[in-house]
Formats: structure tokens, sequence, C-alpha cells
């Protein structure tokens, strides 16, 4: 039987077997998912009328967020009281009330019964005793709050979704997300991998600019630029940044780094990357993190957030939310719309991401009982202003082990 115990070098090391089990996985669902987080839901954007609606996931949980007729925002769990079905079978879309359409019992906004058809029966006959209480298996409901246009929902958390971010990320949030949003599109990608693989991937400030050509081929993130991380005081959540100071060194060339690329490599539409400061601080890349599955991106002028959705041990889906502000002009539109060709599973950038977690994923399917080496930037968690670190990666499994009484 595999030893699950967490090896002696604490932080330092992530066994295998976290990627690989069954009763883990199950775990995560009730200990992290279901248990004291926050989860990213939508955009307040994506939700624009009295009446409007989208289903979405938390963890393995379907789920439907509703805004009331009086303009409030709920989360509820897509179940039917009755015999489980879901409740809501489209994608988004606006409704009066939602009908189970398996028997036609039908909720409200919030998630709550409100109809059984045929509860009296017909006639005298048949239908529910009055003793009946179908109610008591009604869906679960989200405690709901939203920041800065972001939706979250937790089942369980006792703290605020402020003091959740805690003040070590949470500016770095309100630096983006500064005006009302407006949605520019959604899609989304498949993963080959366990879900915290990708949420691994996001917090290694040390990959970027080794992993992704395009990245250091056109000098958009390299390690001899200015930048730094930040972490939040329990690890969960992270937030890096690079400066837009021009590089013109040769550290990775002269080293034969794979990524420094080929001279041949030229950009026929250089466009693509000229970048407006609208934040008016010189950074032209931020990359944050809240556990367990969100992550918020600027990359030049492109915004997104993304939600991480686990679909199994090896199967990941991430759910890609592309917006800009409701006040920018058709140029700035068409520049966050053209940049956001540097992400997404074809992006010019992020596309290495999925094939190279799926390569972990393959890679230890005959080692569970190994571990990965996190000890570059040493063994502590903690901001800095190096991003040649896993500092955000230690800080995640610090919180992972600590949802999992581990």
């Amino acid at each position: 039987m595999l030893d699950r115990t967490w090896p002696a070098e604490g932080a330092t090391r992530v066994p295998y077997w976290v990627y690989q089990d069954q009763d883990i996985y199950a775990e995560e669902q009730a200990r992290i998912f279901r248990g004291p987080t926050w989860s990213y839901l939508c955009l307040e954007a994506e939700l624009p009328d009295p009446g409007s609606f989208l289903t979405t996931f938390v963890g393995d949980m379907p789920v439907v967020v509703a805004r009331d007729p009086a303009g409030a925002i709920h989360a509820f769990e897509n179940r039917c009281a009755h015999r489980g079905a879901l409740i809501c079978m489209e994608a988004r879309g606006r409704a009066e009330r939602f009908s189970c359409i398996y028997h036609n019992w039908t909720y409200d906004h919030a998630g709550n019964l409100t109809s059984v058809a045929f509860r009296r029966g017909i006639a005298g006959k048949g239908g529910m005793s009055a003793e009946a209480k179908p109610e008591s298996q009604s869906p679960k409901q989200f405690k709901v709050e939203t920041i800065h246009g972001l939706v979250f929902g937790t089942l369980s958390a006792r703290n605020s979704l402020r003091d959740y971010i805690g003040p070590e990320v949470l500016p770095r949030l309100t630096r983006v997300l500064k005006k009302p949003l407006k949605l520019l599109g959604t899609y989304t990608q498949v993963l080959p991998n366990n879900w915290k693989l990708y949420m691994d991937n996001v917090k290694d400030t040390y990959h970027a600019s080794l992993l992704h050509l395009f990245f250091t081929r056109f000098r958009i993130n390299r390690l001899t630029q200015g930048g730094g991380v930040f972490v939040s005081a329990d690890g969960a959540h992270h937030c890096t940044y690079t400066e837009m100071v021009e590089d013109k060194g040769d550290a990775y060339e002269k080293d034969g780094m794979r990524s420094a690329g080929s001279q041949k490599f030229q950009l026929q539409a250089p466009e693509i990357l000229d970048q407006t400061d609208e934040f008016g601080d010189r950074v032209s890349i931020q990359i944050l993190s809240l556990f367990p599955g969100f992550v918020l991106h600027q990359i030049r002028n492109s915004l997104a957030a993304r939600q991480v959705v686990p679909k199994g041990v090896e199967r990941t889906e991430l759910h890609w939310t592309l917006f800009g502000f409701a006040d920018d002009d058709e140029a700035m539109t068409r520049r966050r719309l053209l940049q956001a060709n540097l992400v997404g599973p074809a992006g010019y950038i992020s596309m290495e991401d999925g094939a190279a977690t799926g390569f972990v994923q393959r890679g230890v399917a005959g080692s569970p009982e190994r571990a990965s080496v996190i000890e570059m930037g040493g063994s502590g968690v903690g901001s800095g202003d190096s991003r040649i670190t896993e500092t955000a990666v230690r800080g995640l499994w610090q919180a992972w082990r600590r949802h999992m009484n581990m």
C-alpha cells in the first residue's frame, strides 16, 4: 500500500501521489471546493439583467448563478431536490424561474423549491402526503460576494472574501479591476492533467521565460527584467509581475537556453505587442491566482479571468473569460482581442502550459512514491523581488496541506 506520509523535507517536496490518487481527489472535493474556500463563479457583467443566469462548476459540483428580479446575485447547486437531475440545462440566458425537465419541479433565482408538480395529486388521488418534506433535499445554496466585478461563492467560509484574499494580494487585484467590466468572450480548454498541476504552473514564476519561446524571443518576459512576487500570509494566493523595461541583454542566448529561439523568428504583425500603459505603473504582465482555482491575468492589454475546473484525477477544464472595461473605445477593444491571441489553448505563449503539465502527469505515472524538488529561492514562503523562485508554489502546497489536514 502506498505511503501517503508527506516527505520530511516539507514545503520543498511534493509527492507525486497527490496527482494520481482517486481518494485524494474525492477528499479535495469535500475539504477544499465544498469546504471553507471561496470559488470564482463568473463576472457580474455575465449577468447583465434581472433574470440573467449562467451555469458553471465549483469543483465537481454543477452550479447555477442567477440574478433575481431585485438585482441580487445568487448561486445554488444545479441539482433537483426530487431525483437529482440538473435543474438548468442551458449554459446561459434569462429565465423567470427554473424548472427541472424531468418532473417539472420549479425553483426561484436563489434555488428555493417553489413548486412540485401535482403535489396534492388529482381528484384526491396520488400526490404527496401533507407530512412530506421535499424541501429537505433542496439544492445547496452558496454565500455569494462580489469584488470589482468578479463573483465568488462559498458553502462554508467563515471569513469575508476580502479577508480571504488578504492584504498582500488584494491591492494587486484592485489594481486591474478599476472600472466596470465588459464581457468580450469565453472559451474552454481541456488539459490532460490533474487540476493542481495547472495551479502549480500558474504560481511557478521560474518557468515562464524558460518554457515559452515567444516570451523570451520577443523580450516580453525575461528574468533579467524587473519584477517580483507577492504571496499571501497563508501561502494560498499569489501575484507575480513583470515591468515594462526593455531587456537588451543576452543572458538566455549566452547560456544556450532553448527559449532564446532562433534569430530567424520575426513578427510580421508587431502591433500584437503594442501596449498602452493603461494602469500607469509600467507593468507589462501580472498573473494573479486565488486558491483553489482562480487566475486573473493582465498580459500587455489582454485581460482575462481563468477558472480551473477539476474533471477527474487526470483531466481539467480551464474556462477563460476575456474582458475589457465598459468605457473602452473601439481601438482598445481591438487591441485586447488581438493580444488575447497570446494566451489560451492555441496562444503564442500559453499553449505550452497545457502540454508541459500533461508531460508531468505522464512522467510521474510510474513513480507515485517520488517527489518534485521545489527549492528555487530557498525553502520558505513569502513575497520578494526575484522571480527565480518557487516561493508561490511552496505556498500552494502549504495551503493544500492545511485544507487536507496533512
